[in-house]
């Protein structure tokens, strides 16, 4: 608690190392004994503390104040004083500032700013394109960079807190998958040892009315009929508890053939007839529905309805097997269920509470078939499902973690783009621009030869405007630097393009009391 946190203390001493660094030009180009004062010299040290002491907060800010200080030492914007500082907030500011409308905005008024001093002072328009390539190059650009260097940490940040993030959800996946494991393995033991169960019944029952045994045999065997469906039904209630909701099946058969299946329920003293052999492997999934499907039937035709006859079909096709598994109606009546059968087994049954035909039909579905249950017209039941004999392999979803790294990527790469292509269009502006104003320029100096041939000496300048339509509207800051002397005695002499685009040859114009008294051509 007495130890100072070590990020603040980096941050104060960048910001000190910061602010010595920019107030180096400050002491160099206001040294009194080079025609500046140390009034001058406290000033700029104490604005580009305040500017360093505000740039986390208000990066912008900074950069606002450094130019207005650079402004009024000269409209061009580049001062040997505050240029280095211009950079360095301009840097700052595309780093820590989050939006860029602000940013944009500041840049923006900075050139009208220029434009109105310009106006205002009435100096020429070059400087104000000064103005505009030194805020491109001294403080766009840094501010780009800053922007290019922002969002590849973010990349950088990114992808640990998703590497961190993937490492912790691999953890929980892992659980989750030994927790379905568990499920998966509950379940199987609920199929094959309710299954089982149910056939002991049956050979229970078979005893309890058989002839040859005493009535103390009879009532064991009932006792143990009554013993293995209340099993059944115990067994269903633990394993129910473990099953997910959403487990999904095993995704190997059991070794067991749907022909051995059958051949065990029969020996078993279920009257059940298969109608069709050999019955066709399946791979996957759906040989695994296959076998369930068959085992579901058999089970629920020896629960509901013990001595009816059942028949199996598997009916293969080209792309898919139908299988079926119809049971007449019991003739003992029903045990825990309706005689029809869907009364135990179906979803509106007691005695199974309507979880097998569920599972199974979870079980069909994710081996990618149909699964469908009816009353036959003689109160039995029928069994049925649609099983491909391949199932279509869905497609992997790509992770949330890989989209959101390759979103990154992207913002990087735009943000590299945007810090090339910014500054080359801001010049190509700024060029444009200029081309347009020389133009503009030049065109207000142009006296065309036609104008010029018919002045006469003797006129005065408002004789020339009113004779003339397309009178410049002013002449040239200066006479060309190849241009000969003017005429001796001449009061005034003004000097006017001859061509639109060359700036020689020109012609020269001469006055003496407010009249023209020499025209001429000069190289």
């Amino acid at each position: 608690m007495r130890e100072a946190p070590r990020e603040p203390l980096r941050e104060r001493l960048f910001d000190l190392l910061l602010w010595m660094l920019l107030g180096v030009p400050v002491l160099l180009k206001s040294d009194p004994n080079d025609g500046g004062s140390w009034a001058r010299v406290a000033a700029g040290l104490l604005v580009l503390a305040g500017c360093v002491a505000v740039s986390r907060r208000w990066p912008l800010v900074s950069l606002a104040v450094t130019v207005a200080a650079s402004l009024p030492a000269t409209l061009e914007l580049f001062t040997p004083s505050y240029s280095l500082a211009l950079v360095a907030f301009g840097y700052l500011a595309g780093r820590r500032q989050e939006h860029t409308r602000a940013a944009l905005w500041l840049f923006g008024a900075i050139a009208v700013a220029g434009l109105v001093l310009t106006s205002v002072t009435g100096t020429s328009l070059g400087q104000w394109f000064t103005l505009l390539l030194v805020l491109a190059l001294a403080v766009v650009a840094p501010w780009l960079i800053g922007r290019y260097v922002r969002q590849y940490d973010r990349l950088v940040r990114s992808g640990w807190e998703l590497a961190d993030r993937m490492e912790r959800e691999q953890a929980a996946v892992a659980d989750r998958e030994r927790l379905r494991e568990r499920s998966r393995i509950a379940g199987d033991m609920h199929d094959s040892l309710g299954h089982d169960l149910a056939l002991i019944a049956i050979r229970a029952g078979a005893l309890e009315v058989s002839p040859e045994l005493g009535p103390e045999q009879q009532r064991a065997a009932g006792e143990l009929r009554r013993a293995a469906a209340e099993a059944t039904g115990r067994l269903r209630d633990i394993i129910g508890v473990l099953r997910e909701d959403d487990a999904a099946a095993p995704t190997s058969p059991p070794g067991e053939t749907v022909e051995e299946l059958v051949a065990r329920a029969r020996s078993s003293g279920l009257a059940v007839t298969l109608g069709t052999t050999p019955v066709p492997t399946l791979p996957g999934m759906s040989g695994l529905a296959l076998h369930r499907v068959v085992q579901e039937g058999l089970t629920n035709a020896a629960k509901h309805a013990p001595g009816a006859a059942v028949t199996v079909t598997v009916a293969p096709e080209a792309a898919d097997v139908r299988v079926e598994v119809v049971s007449g109606p019991g003739t003992d009546g029903p045990r825990g269920g309706s005689a029809a059968g869907p009364g135990g087994a179906g979803p509106a049954g007691s005695g199974s509470g309507g979880r097998g035909l569920v599972g199974l039909d979870e079980r069909v579905r994710l081996a990618g078939g149909t699964l469908t249950h009816r009353t036959t017209g003689d109160g039995g039941f029928a069994l049925t499902a649609v099983l491909p004999r391949k199932a279509p392999a869905p497609l992997p979803a790509a992770p949330t973690s890989a989209r959101e790294l390759d979103r990154a990527r992207r913002e990087v790469r735009k943000g590299l783009a945007r810090a090339i292509w910014v500054p080359l269009a801001l010049l190509a502006a700024l060029g444009t621009l200029m081309a347009g104003v020389a133009l503009w320029t030049q065109a207000q100096s142009y006296l065309e030869p036609a104008a010029y041939a018919k002045i006469r000496i003797g006129q005065t300048l408002a004789e020339l405007d009113e004779s003339t339509d397309d009178w410049p509207e002013h002449p040239l800051d200066a006479a060309p630097q190849a241009a000969p002397p003017e005429p001796a005695g001449m009061d005034e002499c003004r000097y006017y393009r001859s061509t639109m685009l060359a700036a020689i040859p020109v012609y020269r114009l001469c006055f003496v009391g407010g009249h023209l008294a020499d025209k001429a051509e000069v190289p």
